[in-house]
């Protein structure tokens, strides 16, 4: 269950550096890119799954932590789909991709700061 689990925390990581990377490659072009948008979509599932196996594996859950952490990613898939759709009938979307990446970097401080 551990190789699952580091497994979960790699994709999650991915996510993460997919997000933050593609907001740092296109954060004033006003458009969003599939990376950010799968990235995002990815940091939820895998964090959802990360709190399934710890909770399986009798792992202390931080759980005031994970709900913000959730409130969170769910505000990055937001904005990410947001700015997807928008983008899609040609509109400029550097508010949400800005939003996203800047709420993904609050994540990955949550994370780490918390204790």
């Amino acid at each position: 269950m551990q190789i699952v689990q580091h497994v979960l925390v790699l994709l999650h990581l991915l996510g993460m550096a997919a997000i933050v990377g593609g907001w740092l490659v296109v954060r004033g072009e006003g458009r969003m890119v599939p990376a950010i948008v799968w990235g995002a979509r990815a940091q939820v599932v895998t964090g959802i799954l990360l709190v399934g196996v710890a909770e399986a594996l009798d792992d202390h859950v931080n759980n005031p932590k994970i709900g913000v952490k959730l409130l969170v990613a769910l505000a990055v898939v937001a904005c990410a789909e947001i700015g997807n759709a928008r983008q899609k009938r040609g509109e400029r979307v550097t508010t949400l991709v800005n939003a996203a990446g800047a709420l993904a970097i609050l994540n990955a401080a949550v994370a780490v700061l918390w204790r």
